[in-house]
């Protein structure tokens, strides 16, 4: 069979982790079509989150936002960057439209890269982009950002077609959009099954989770201090004022590390934890806020600088999911008592949306590949 190329954004692991659950419905809709993923995500991700065979190819398919760590970005290296990208893409997409010749491409989808959209036209591979929102969107909102948001929304445009994910923003520049359920990855281990696999303590318990870009200047002391909970954070992630990993600090008062590659080893993966955990600890964005609403999770946010989504997901989300806002300041300063008291206690989000968008998004591709 001809193999469809799934191109993701590197920016963040949200777009790499729903487009995983699209793959893995791709997969199991058709288990003989090869799945090309062309990212600059990691590949760990991959290798232990997708379900079958895939042929990974490290490529950078767009510039992202560029992050100092979770919580603050770099304005004007961020319009640098797009700037540059926009200037580059027609030299760039003419090489990845070969790529697409030579792989014999049945299909293109794109989470959410204009790169994609640009090759798959050239080459004559039908395409489709998935996001919840448009990199021309975001661009745009910064000063500086405006000539390369026209060019990539004359991509978009000439793309045609895209599936909008909830919490969306931009899409204006694509003619065809059609609105899409929930792509959110679910727990398949009970609560109680996940927390004695890793030997979690019983209790109220918090994940921290922010990404692989971590947190500068947390105030480590105040944080241990807290009562009644156990605070999960990632072992590898940069964590505290000095930014090394939790591993190195070890286990101190609520703080426990959470050691990623040995959940994976016994058979978990990331949404087990969202589901075992009372209240998750985040920025906003879209990967974390679909897992909470699908596990049931509550979520306490912080502000993560100046980022047009955020405004979206901020407006958005009470929706969907329990959650409620520390501000940056009392993050840093290990002030999350009260926050975590108070939002463990609150009642359920008003709406239970359908979570079910991967199935939805991989059995209309297949149809189109009939």
């Amino acid at each position: 069979m001809r193999p469809i190329v799934y191109a993701i954004s590197g920016h963040g692991f949200g777009h790499a982790s729903r487009s995983i659950e699209v793959v893995n419905a791709l997969l199991a809709a058709q288990p003989d079509r090869p799945v090309h993923i062309r990212t600059s995500a990691p590949r760990w991700l991959f290798d232990l989150t997708v379900r079958g065979p895939f042929v990974y190819h490290a490529l950078d398919t767009d510039p992202g936002v560029v992050q100092h760590d979770s919580l603050s970005l770099d304005a004007d290296e961020t319009v640098r960057r797009a700037s540059a990208y926009a200037r580059d893409l027609p030299a760039l997409a003419a090489r990845e439209a070969e790529v697409l010749r030579q792989l014999d491409a049945a299909f293109v989808v794109a989470d959410i890269p204009p790169l994609a959209l640009e090759a798959a036209r050239l080459a004559g591979v039908p395409a489709m982009a998935i996001g919840n929102f448009t990199w021309d969107w975001i661009f745009r909102d910064y000063p500086g950002g405006e000539d390369a948001a026209d060019v990539l929304g004359e991509v978009y445009r000439r793309a045609g077609r895209a599936f909008r994910l909830p919490l969306a923003g931009g899409f204006e520049t694509i003619p065809n959009v059609t609105d899409l359920a929930f792509i959110a990855r679910r727990a398949t281990h009970a609560p109680a099954d996940t927390r004695a696999r890793l030997g979690l303590p019983g209790g109220r318990l918090a994940l921290v989770s922010f990404g692989g870009y971590g947190v500068s200047g947390m105030n480590l002391d105040a944080l241990s201090r807290t009562t009644g909970w156990t605070l999960l954070v990632s072992a590898s992630v940069p964590f505290g004022p000095d930014r090394v990993p939790l591993a190195q600090v070890g286990t101190r008062g609520a703080l426990h590390p959470l050691d990623e590659p040995a959940m994976y080893g016994v058979g978990l993966r990331y949404e087990d934890v969202v589901a075992a955990v009372d209240v998750v600890v985040t920025k906003p964005g879209y990967g974390i806020i679909s897992e909470c609403l699908a596990n049931d999770t509550a979520l306490l946010y912080t502000d993560r600088g100046h980022f047009i989504e955020y405004d979206v997901l901020v407006r958005e989300m009470p929706r969907y999911v329990r959650c409620a806002y520390l501000p940056q300041a009392e993050l840093l300063r290990g002030d999350w008592q009260s926050a975590l008291d108070t939002l463990v206690a609150s009642p359920p989000a008003p709406e239970r949306p359908a979570v079910d968008g991967a199935v939805v998004a991989a059995q209309w591709i297949v149809r189109q590949l009939a």
